[in-house]
């Protein structure tokens, strides 16, 4: 039986370990919270690790399992954690692959390099915003003035995020606390319902439901600030990965 590691995540993370387990095969996955771990589903032949790994720690499991192979599918913004995975993968001389999503350039956005470049370019507007971008994100928000009235949140219903933004001063009635990706109506509903002037999102491709946020956002008539990726990734697309798996281990 062949034996995979997956860092997931994501909704590829999720699809590729569902995939290996029907056929059969014996999944490591690897997420950084307990609510990640809701999101699998526990069955035989599939071990969840749900807590934050660094390199060292990655190297230990990596050495003691043996896999056959290591996918990175954890989010096109989780850099550190492919940066370490990939070294990791590296020192154990086990095979190593990216999960890539396609970068997806839309006109009529404003496109800014970082969520500090956001936010000193929302300080100069008006008008409610969507904010899109995740919990660990929300601190870099608060130098805009009258962020706590401003700023509708959509982070993921988990109490540690929820706490911290209360804590840095956002309104509870203004959380949206929902698991997306979202579809272009529940987007376009939740612009609406806010008066939105702006959409705050990072490139996520089409697996995070990126131009189902910016259909939305011009719909709605807001602008869609939108915050790159760190670099460029190199890769494969999940339906990439996937004939992978079916040629080198005919799964």
């Amino acid at each position: 039986m062949f034996k995979f590691l997956v860092f997931a995540g994501t909704s590829e993370g999720r699809k590729i370990i569902e995939y290996l387990l029907r056929c059969n095969a014996c999944v490591h996955a690897c997420v950084a919270t307990e609510y990640g771990k809701e999101l699998l589903d526990t069955q035989e032949n599939l071990i969840i690790y749900a807590k934050r790994m660094d390199f060292d720690q990655m190297v230990q499991l990596i050495q003691s399992q043996r896999f056959d192979l290591v996918i990175d599918a954890t989010h096109p913004y989780a850099k550190e954690v492919t940066e370490n995975s990939k070294a990791a993968c590296e020192k154990c001389k086990v095979r190593y692959l990216r999960v890539s999503r396609p970068v997806k350039k839309i006109e009529g956005c404003i496109f800014v390099e970082t969520i500090q470049k956001a936010a000193e370019y929302l300080s100069d507007t008006q008008g409610p915003i969507l904010l899109t971008t995740g919990s660990k994100q929300l601190k870099a928000f608060t130098v805009i003035k009258d962020f706590s009235t401003r700023i509708y949140p959509r982070i993921l219903p988990v109490p540690e995020n929820i706490q911290y933004a209360l804590e840095l001063g956002y309104q509870g009635k203004n959380l949206i606390c929902m698991q997306g990706p979202f579809s272009q109506e529940m987007n376009l509903a939740m612009l609406r319902q806010i008066h939105a002037a702006y959409l705050v999102t990072k490139e996520s491709g089409d697996a995070g439901g990126f131009l189902e946020k910016i259909t939305a956002a011009k719909t709605a008539g807001a602008v869609p600030i939108v915050v790159g990726r760190p670099a460029p990734q190199e890769g494969y697309t999940y339906e990439e990965i996937l004939e992978l798996l079916r040629a080198d281990f005919a799964l």
